[in-house]
């Protein structure tokens, strides 16, 4: 009973990461929002590790940390969030979240050297047409409901840096505690986001309650309670349980997006939704290596 009650609460979690963004990207900048609110993780968690005695890595291996987050945590929910406040739905950044995994084996298997089996690249060009009919025609549809090609292009390579982020993961830094690990790598997205800041330059910040609402959830919602769900469930159901899990976490994520924001998927996207969320259940239901730490798992938006 416990395991379902922690199941259902963590997918209720992990699917309102971007419909977090969708909100607050109204009342301030992405950039500087999740500055502050991977500066306050930082605190957070650093926090946290220390009371449950966990050092603070050094040298090399803080560099590996700072470089995962700034990919996992920078780079990604970066760009991703300047996809949404671009006019990227909440449901189909979702989507593409989801599509991580196979990515990642992609990657393993150019870089790494691993191989994958025939049910692996099956899964891979099902789900890739599956994106494709969500994407096309959000893309080719006319008005105040179409999506740019710019913020499309934008989440395709959020994808591609929490993939890059994922595979440090899979390094020297695998075996490292959660608690210093998401620390370190928030610190890391922290810098990435305030440069990001100073770079793009916008300042806006309208102190609605919306944004700090949304701040508050962001913080204690998906990066505290959502992550520690993550970390319980993979250790006492394991990372295949939890693999299907997370494929529930778009469709909540789309339904979401439609209740509070009008978002609508037409009638091929919702096959291609269906597509693209089988293929990454074929592609990962055999022939993948375990995760060795849960943050490898999935990044909250």
């Amino acid at each position: 009973m416990i395991g379902l009650v922690a199941s259902l609460l963590f997918v209720l979690i992990w699917s309102t990461g971007f419909i977090v963004a969708r909100a607050v990207v109204t009342h301030g900048a992405p950039e500087l929002v999740l500055a502050v609110r991977l500066a306050a993780t930082t605190l957070l968690l650093a926090g946290a590790a220390a009371l449950a005695g966990q050092s603070w890595p050094r040298g090399r291996r803080l560099g590996l940390h700072l470089a995962a987050g700034a990919m996992l945590h920078g780079l990604y929910l970066t760009v991703s969030w300047w996809a949404v406040s671009r006019g990227m739905p909440a449901g189909i950044m979702s989507l593409l979240g989801a599509t991580q995994p196979l990515m990642v084996a992609v990657a393993s298997v150019a870089l790494l050297g691993d191989r994958l089996p025939m049910r692996s690249w099956l899964g891979l060009f099902i789900a890739i047409v599956g994106v494709a009919c969500v994407l096309m025609p959000a893309i080719e549809r006319s008005g105040a409901t179409a999506v740019p090609v710019i913020p499309v292009l934008a989440g395709l390579f959020a994808i591609i840096a929490m993939t890059g982020g994922t595979l440090i993961q899979r390094g020297q830094i695998a075996g490292d505690p959660i608690l210093m690990s998401g620390a370190a790598q928030n610190l890391g997205g922290a810098i990435v986001a305030a440069a990001a800041t100073l770079i793009v330059g916008e300042w806006r910040w309208d102190n609605d309650p919306v944004l700090w609402i949304g701040l508050g959830w962001s913080i204690f919602g998906l990066s505290a309670a959502g992550l520690s769900l993550l970390v319980w469930l993979v250790r006492h159901q394991g990372p295949t349980a939890m693999s299907m899990l997370l494929l529930l976490v778009p469709p909540l994520a789309a339904i979401e997006a439609w209740a509070l924001f009008g978002e609508r998927l037409g009638p091929v996207q919702l096959v291609g939704f269906v597509l693209a969320l089988g293929g990454v259940l074929l592609g990962r239901s055999r022939g993948r290596a375990k995760p060795k730490t849960p943050a490898a798992l999935v990044e909250p938006a």
